[in-house]
């Protein structure tokens, strides 16, 4: 008997994100950002369910590669940019656009052999000290790229990465990093040619005047905040994956009685305690203490004990009638996998990024 653990994959939420992100950004472009396999949503089904988007964002060549092998023909950016000279021929091979974020990049377009030209992104470092030129560099990189139009390049699109946009300027006290990077990024791209992209999901969602030319949502797609104690439905997002399982034991434990490795949870009472088939062998992470909340047959309640490899324990006293067979709902609409990633300590990123392969997907 296969596993009951399964990840469903809603199409129609994906779609409705997109609509979303295009509403709240009428003027820009949309690359809808499939990253680390789909943020675990699964690539070539996240980009046929997103059809309807102007670019895709990835962050290795071999994604790039799966996508044009499964029939999708937007454009693409290699968003962390290339890493040597035989990768220029692959991203010609494939159409597909890439970041240019460091100065032996620029070397290695100016040393490659003619060809098809490339359309680059070029990434200035307006205060996330991660990627790209920083602000005295940035014009010379500009201006190197322009000299390879027509050989090595193509079109140029200015770009940055916002490092604290899920802060909202709400009062003066918040969003000065961000609003530091978009008056640096205007300061500095003033009067260079190019088209202009800023915003990431949290700043399509909190930061209208970093909209500009592109914008490049990844998480908002698939219908999770990244703003602290928001949930994607307070954006009018839709969440896109649920996890569930199966309960396969319901057993009655007497007062005082140790629950789970090492005994961290004692009963208080005599009581009904139910053991769910997942644990952190199929992504669920080990880290969500006693307290994190499950769905029993459509009932709130809690994990109990501590989360093992293949198994967690359930509170059944606010559920008398659980048995076993009952579906568990571990996030998804209900229940959003932002609520689960804070009381793990992380974000809802992680976790659908984490699933794993034993985990059976379907879609919906």
């Amino acid at each position: 008997m296969a596993r009951p653990t399964s990840a469903t994959i809603h199409v129609d939420a994906l779609r409705h994100n997109l609509g979303q992100v295009r509403a709240r950004a009428p003027r820009s472009r949309v690359m809808a950002v499939v990253k680390a396999d789909g943020y675990g949503h699964g690539l070539e089904r996240v980009a046929r369910a997103l059809a309807g988007a102007d670019a895709f964002g990835v962050a290795a060549l071999s994604d790039a590669e799966r996508l044009r092998a499964a029939g999708i023909s937007q454009p693409i950016l290699l968003l962390s940019g290339f890493d040597e000279p035989a990768d220029i021929e692959r991203l010609r091979a494939l159409g597909v656009w890439t970041a240019v974020h460091h100065v032996s990049q620029l070397e290695m377009l100016e040393q490659a052999a003619p060809g098809e030209p490339i359309d680059c992104w070029l990434k200035l470092d307006s205060g996330m000290h991660r990627l790209g030129f920083g602000p005295d560099a940035f014009h010379d990189a500009h201006r190197r790229l322009s000299a390879m139009r027509g050989a090595a390049v193509g079109n140029i699109v200015l770009m940055n990465h916002f490092a604290s946009s899920d802060e909202f300027a709400d009062s003066p006290s918040q969003g000065a990093q961000t609003r530091e990077q978009i008056e640096l990024f205007r300061a500095v791209t003033a009067g260079l040619d190019g088209a202009r992209s800023l915003a990431n999901s949290a700043a399509v969602l909190g930061w209208p005047e970093a909209h500009d030319d592109w914008v490049r949502p990844g998480g908002a797609l698939y219908g999770i905040s990244v703003v602290d104690g928001k949930t994607g439905d307070d954006f009018g997002l839709r969440s896109a994956m649920t996890l569930s399982t199966r309960l396969i034991a319901v057993n009655r434990v007497c007062k005082g009685g140790r629950i789970g490795y090492a005994g961290t949870w004692e009963c208080p009472e005599d009581m009904d305690i139910g053991v769910a088939a997942i644990g952190y062998g199929d992504g669920y992470p080990r880290a969500a203490p006693a307290g994190t909340p499950v769905l029993v047959g459509g009932h709130r309640t809690q994990v109990i004990g501590r989360i093992s490899m293949d198994l967690m324990t359930i509170d059944l006293r606010g559920v008398p009638d659980a048995r076993v067979g009952d579906p568990v709902i571990l996030w998804g609409a209900e229940l959003p996998v932002e609520t689960i990633a804070s009381a793990a300590g992380t974000i809802g990123y992680e976790l659908t990024c984490s699933i794993t392969r034993r985990v059976r997907f379907s879609e919906r």
